[in-house]
């Protein structure tokens, strides 16, 4: 059977696979074991052989021990309450102006991005606590939503972000290492909260009615107890991002050291928020165990899947259609990441990551592009995948939480405009190829 036909096959099976609902890393895994026994005439000895050399190496990786660390600081702080005191005094500060309340919620979900790096946790908690607030003071449903589920999407892109510990350990590139990815991360985290904060600002600027602000009769705290409040609330988790983020781009510590200290950092906030108790590292443990587990299952399962794809030519097979098109190496840019767009709205990142990184990342180097560079547009449109239809997570999380008026009529209408900025956002990127490698250059020398 030919390259390009086995190509075709993987892909159609993994897909309609994925649509019949099942277990993602089961399925990586079966297509490859199927795909890879007709490839090699059905011998099994040498497939297996294949699958543990490649596996062995996944668990070696020294890097991906950052994973469990993050998921379990994630844990911790989401646990410890740290986002509701923000979110309280940003609430009073930010309350008065049109939008203000929404911009509020941008904000905060910013910083519990740059604390967590976990979509779960950011749009469950800002779900629970700003959703019921933004609907009492009569902010259009639509936006709401918009607001909350965006925002919350921060974490994966804004370091500490286990997508890019993932894409760090994937590629093994010196251009690509987690701590260039990190420092990489920065500034287009920033620019897409901006980005969002800009638009309700203007939209409920033009149009008051979308976000109201507070009432003047409930506004009654004084300049020096706003600031008080927000400092309050402010201080400690800027300090835990400064500790994780600092060592990391002083080059004091490594990623997976870095995110030790946040642990520490994390357990010694909710010790403060008095949420440090037996109970609470029992339950962090557990969902740090049962996340780890999933993702390394998928590390597995896709590796064996691109293995066996690049075994059969697959990889070449891509390669040669994209560069023997006879255009310019932006629309074959353009073209790879509309696959990446495409599959987010059908595939889990971590997935996409594993299937098109070992396919994309050659085909980038050919063309000349800069690793560094193109791994964040990948990763920054990936960040699109947790809003788009049908199977955008973040939205299930938040109607999940939400308030029984938000239908999912609301939240699919109030989401578009912001999977729109963010491709703004990815554009400013691509032209703006500075916003990206500013700081690795800056810390890292590159």
């Amino acid at each position: 059977m030919s390259a390009e036909i086995l190509t075709i096959l993987m892909f159609v099976t993994l897909m309609a696979s994925i649509a019949l609902g099942h277990p993602l890393a089961i399925t990586l895994a079966g297509v490859a074991t199927f795909y890879g026994l007709i490839e090699n005439g059905f011998e099994v000895a040498s497939l297996l052989d294949l699958f543990v050399n490649n596996s062995w190496g996944i668990f070696q990786n020294y890097v991906l021990v950052a994973i469990p660390l993050f998921i379990f600081m994630a844990q911790i702080l989401d646990r410890s309450k740290v986002s509701e005191g923000l979110f309280d005094a940003l609430y009073i500060v930010l309350g008065g102006l049109r939008g203000g309340l929404g911009m509020a919620v941008i904000v905060v979900s910013t910083v519990f991005a740059a604390t967590t790096g976990i979509i779960g946790a950011s749009v469950v908690a800002m779900g629970l606590m700003a959703g019921p607030a933004l609907l009492r003071r009569g902010y259009d449903r639509g936006l709401a939503s918009g607001i909350i589920c965006s925002s919350g999407t921060l974490g994966i892109l804004i370091p500490p972000s286990i997508m890019l510990v993932v894409y760090g350990g994937l590629t093994g590139m010196k251009e690509t290492s987690v701590g260039n990815l990190f420092a990489g991360a920065i500034l287009p985290g920033i620019l897409l909260s901006g980005l969002y904060l800009g638009y309700v600002a203007l939209r409920c600027g033009l149009n008051p009615k979308l976000g109201p602000p507070i009432p003047l009769e409930e506004r009654t705290a004084t300049v020096a107890e706003k600031v008080i409040m927000t400092a309050k609330n402010f201080v400690p988790p800027f300090g835990l991002i400064l500790t994780v983020m600092g060592t990391i781009l002083a080059g004091v510590a490594t990623p997976t050291e870095a995110a030790a200290l946040g642990c520490l950092g994390a357990m010694v906030l909710a010790f403060f928020n008095k949420k440090l108790n037996l109970e609470v590292l029992k339950l962090a443990s557990e969902a740090t165990l049962r996340t780890t587990a999933m993702i390394m299952m998928l590390f597995v399962g896709g590796k064996l899947f691109s293995v066996v794809f690049l075994s059969v030519g697959g990889g070449d097979v891509v390669a040669d259609l994209l560069l023997g098109m006879d255009v310019h190496e932006y629309i074959v840019l353009a073209i790879m990441m509309l696959v990446v767009f495409m599959m987010g709205m059908f595939i889990d990142w971590a997935a996409i990551l594993l299937v098109i990184v070992p396919i994309f990342t050659p085909i980038a180097n050919d063309l000349g592009f800069d690793p560094l560079w193109f791994a964040m547009l990948v990763c920054i449109n990936l960040q699109t995948s947790f809003l788009t239809p049908p199977f955008g997570y973040a939205l299930f999380y938040f109607k999940g939480v939400a308030p029984p008026e938000y239908t999912m009529g609301d939240i699919y209408k109030g989401i578009l405009p912001f999977v729109v900025i963010q491709l703004v956002g990815l554009a400013v990127m691509v032209f703006f190829p500075q916003i990206i490698t500013y700081l690795p250059d800056l810390f890292f020398g590159r």
